[in-house]
């Protein structure tokens, strides 16, 4: 193999300035940036033909240096953050962003957050309003709680409320319960943020009725329940309930706090899952004061919402920690419009999407897989693809040991490793995330729309993704 002959048999810059589409380029974009590009795509095609082995494939990477200095321009011009193809079969997947909001609601959205809104001002009577005001009725009549606000996101909330009812004493809080919320952000710091000192009880595993009791002194200012929706203890255990607490904490007039992590409006245990503590059992067995994440079980934006007792949620208000936590317009906005769909179950499981893929029959999920499968192999694509039963989970902290009965569909590349495949198809430009199961690339349709399969057939077979030699490989 003469690399030379390769070297001198690149295109020269200005000859690749005379091609159609570049010279297109430079119009859309600037003669600066595709002549970066130009430069970043020849050294990176050097390199290649310097670790080469085999002529063909370096004549080929030559013939692709159009189509990589065009990918490399419009990847300059592409936001960083993109929409990408969930096939994890993981719902609530926190490093692609929880939970999805639907385009419907999204729609809706749209020209509150383009334009201007009465976030802050109230239409009836003319003057400054409440940002809480849009979602805070809806809130109450959906959970019976007597006031409500939102943060922007549950840590927030577990500050909020702590350095507005205990800031400079103490809170009581089962040791069984100190959980590490994700990120290496753990309640125990979170509470010690926000000035109140944290008391211990009970054991990791077992924590009794007496053990609040026996630690309650002058200067505890709130009792502290946090559900432990990330993980869970199972064997020899025990632990003490509101409903046990309420009494407790009633008698030394101090609040009960329950952060339920996940949230649920809904009874999940209807829909073949396990029973998930809803948002509205606290409020009726007493606590004073609940909250929980909106972006989770509930199917919402990224928010801490905080429901509760009206004295409690005023003095939460009024704290200028407030300010410095509050939601933005669009959060205010998605936010209503999710709630709204909970008047109805039926329409909430319906609208969505969370709520949807978790309650999905795995019969529905399989119809979809066949219609991935079938437009896959109608494009003859060089790998061995089927249809094979899997299991997808919930994620993001909630319910961990659920498992959903699913289905996926399995590629088994013929041309490239699966370690290769399942790269490139990271660096589509609507990237497609999978899982890697027994030398195979799995993609778990329970978390693949209707919207998805298209983007994923098209992808797979226009830029070769699937061959030796790919229009996405640099």
């Amino acid at each position: 193999m003469n690399k030379n002959l390769l070297y001198r048999s690149i295109p020269k810059v200005d000859v690749l300035l005379e091609d159609e589409n570049i010279q297109k380029m430079i119009e859309r974009y600037s003669r600066e940036t595709v002549m970066e590009a130009i430069h970043i795509e020849m050294d990176k095609l050097r390199g290649f033909i310097a670790r080469a082995e085999d002529e063909d494939k370096a004549k080929a990477q030559i013939e692709m240096l159009p189509s990589h200095i065009e990918l490399t321009v419009s990847a300059m011009h592409t936001p960083n953050m993109r929409m990408v193809v969930n096939g994890t079969g993981t719902i609530l997947h926190t490093n692609l962003g929880r939970a999805p909001i639907s385009a419907e609601h999204m729609k809706r959205v749209l020209p509150l957050v383009s334009g201007y809104s009465n976030l802050e001002y109230n239409l009836e009577a003319g003057k400054r309003g409440e940002r809480y005001s849009h979602f805070e009725k809806l809130l109450c009549k959906l959970t019976g709680a007597e006031a409500a606000m939102a943060v922007n996101n549950n840590a927030s909330s577990v500050l909020l409320i702590l350095s507005s009812l205990a800031k400079g004493g103490e809170v009581i809080v089962s040791r069984g319960e100190l959980i590490e919320i994700g990120g290496k952000f753990r309640i125990p710091d979170v509470m010690e943020q926000s000035g109140a000192a944290l008391v211990e009880v009970g054991t990791t595993n077992k924590t009794h009725y007496d053990d609040y009791e026996n630690a309650i002194t002058e200067e505890t200012k709130a009792l502290l329940k946090v559900h432990t929706s990330n993980y869970r203890i199972v064997g020899f255990t025990d632990s003490v309930g509101i409903d046990a607490l309420i009494p407790l904490a009633r008698e030394h007039d101090i609040p009960v706090v329950e952060d339920l992590g996940s949230g649920v409006l809904i009874d999940l245990a209807k829909y073949g899952l396990t029973h998930e503590p809803t948002v509205q059992e606290s409020i009726v067995k007493g606590a004073d004061v609940v909250c929980f994440s909106g972006d989770k079980l509930l199917g919402g934006p990224q928010a801490g919402i905080i429901i509760g007792k009206k004295k409690y949620i005023d003095m939460m208000k009024k704290n200028q920690l407030t300010r410095a936590l509050r939601i933005d317009k669009f959060t205010a906005a998605a936010l209503e419009l999710v709630l709204q769909e909970y008047l109805s179950e039926e329409k909430a499981v319906k609208n969505i999407p969370v709520l949807r893929m978790l309650s999905e029959p795995r019969e529905e999920v399989h119809k979809r897989a066949k219609t991935l499968l079938r437009i896959l192999r109608n494009r003859k694509l060089p790998a061995k693809m089927e249809i094979k039963p899997c299991e997808s989970q919930i994620g993001g902290g909630s319910l961990p040991l659920e498992r959903i009965p699913s289905m996926a569909v399995t590629i088994r590349p013929e041309k490239i490793s699966v370690n290769e495949l399942e790269e490139r198809m990271r660096l589509l430009p609507v990237p497609i995330i999978p899982r890697t199961v027994n030398d195979e690339i799995l993609l778990d349709v329970r978390t693949i729309s209707e919207r998805d399969v298209k983007v994923i057939a098209d992808q797979l077979d226009e830029l070769d993704v699937l061959n030796e030699i790919s229009l996405i490989e640099q």
